[in-house]
């Protein structure tokens, strides 16, 4: 199986690192989206954002109105919370969802977030611990997202009943994470529209559940034995060619073969990467993440888009957790090229609006490239 379809890349565009140029280009994003805002409190959904959602409005942290209010705050130009949990109410994006990235707690968390009350922290709490019964295990709908809300809310508030809930969420993920003899590691198993999966990546799988235990790693007692058991499973499933290192999609053979080697941020080393970034320094572990790292550079950056779920940004975040990481300069360097290419893709480009497929999440990371990386939005920082 080949590492990466070069076919879904594009070479590196020849605009140099331009300081300048990334200020004005995040200033450019930032007014847009401001005035892109309709009188109801929404932006304008991108055909490639077309998803089959029964909602006539995003208001997801995903790809709805919750996403950019949040990224519109942490750029400093926030407009409020505009009312979008109680829209959402009204009209969910995703009927029944609870989880962080397409349901209902990741837009009361924002909400909570611009405009706290104790009676929207109590509602979270309910149904956190309500998401503990899904079984889904996996980031947009699960656990494995709705505990980084809980672990938000211990970090912001320091109550008790936060940190208890974030480690009976983090029991439930470990008891799920079981041996495979066939894979001869761990592995989650995902139930997602009706199938079951071991899927690999960031979006939906082992490496963005393994992140949401590592974010609060300091709250367990079994450290070790998580840190060397998701060590352990990243280097088994790790795909090898020469001195460069990806991910298949899935280990299921089946699912595999139905979706295609990629790399980018949901699934494929980029996320890998910004997920294990955190693991203690090893011979191994510095091996299998810096070879990944170059993979993802020999690739370049992705025809998709400029997004961070799948696009040249959530690809260029992988450098920058390699930076912080190792401390070389190099990979800051890499970050650099793939975010002129990034505000290349946004300038040629219709305005898309959403904090994971849009312009507002490449601006976070141009801001990232400047000031450095502080995680991916949401999952490490709220």
């Amino acid at each position: 199986m080949a590492l990466f379809d070069g076919a879904e890349h594009e070479p590196l565009s020849a605009a140099v690192w331009n300081e300048e140029r990334v200020r004005a280009g995040i200033d450019r994003i930032v007014v847009g989206t401001r005035d892109a805002l309709d009188p109801e409190g929404f932006w304008p959904r991108s055909a490639l954002d077309d998803y089959g959602r029964p909602a006539v409005h995003d208001r997801s942290l995903w790809i709805g109105a919750s996403g950019v209010l949040w990224a519109l705050d942490r750029l400093g130009a926030g407009i409020g919370e505009c009312g979008v949990y109680e829209s959402y109410l009204a009209e969910p994006d995703v009927p029944g969802s609870l989880g962080l990235m397409n349901g209902e707690i990741g837009v009361l968390l924002v909400s909570w977030r611009l405009a706290p009350t104790p009676e929207k922290e109590d509602r979270l709490f309910e149904l956190v611990t309500e998401s503990l019964q899904r079984p889904d295990n996996e980031l947009f709908d699960g656990v494995p997202g709705t505990m980084l809300a809980a672990l938000h809310l211990h970090e912001s508030t320091r109550q008790e009943r936060w940190r208890e809930l974030w480690r009976t969420c983090a029991d439930t993920m470990w008891e799920q994470f079981r041996p495979d003899p066939e894979l001869g590691c761990r592995i989650w198993i995902q139930y997602r529209r009706g199938r079951l999966i071991r899927s690999i990546g960031a979006g939906h799988g082992f490496a963005s559940n393994a992140h949401s235990l590592l974010r609060g790693q300091a709250l367990l007692a079994r450290t070790a034995d998580l840190q060397a058991a998701i060590a352990h499973t990243a280097t088994t499933l790790a795909m090898r060619e020469s001195a460069l290192i990806n991910w298949p999609t899935a280990a299921d053979t089946y699912w595999a073969e139905q979706f295609t080697t990629r790399v980018q941020w949901c699934h494929g080393a980029p996320g890998l990467i910004t997920s294990l970034a955190t693991l203690p320094h090893d011979d191994r572990t510095d091996e299998l993440m810096c070879a990944a790292g170059d993979l993802v550079w020999q690739a370049g950056p992705l025809k998709k888009g400029a997004g961070l779920c799948h696009g040249t940004a959530g690809n260029g975040c992988a450098f920058l957790a390699l930076h912080s990481r190792t401390g070389d300069q190099s990979w800051l360097e890499r970050a650099q090229a793939f975010a002129m290419h990034a505000l290349d893709q946004v300038e040629a480009s219709q305005p898309r609006y959403s904090l994971w497929t849009g312009d507002i999440g490449v601006a976070l990371y141009l801001r990232a490239c400047l000031e450095g990386w502080d995680g991916m939005p949401i999952l490490d920082r709220l």
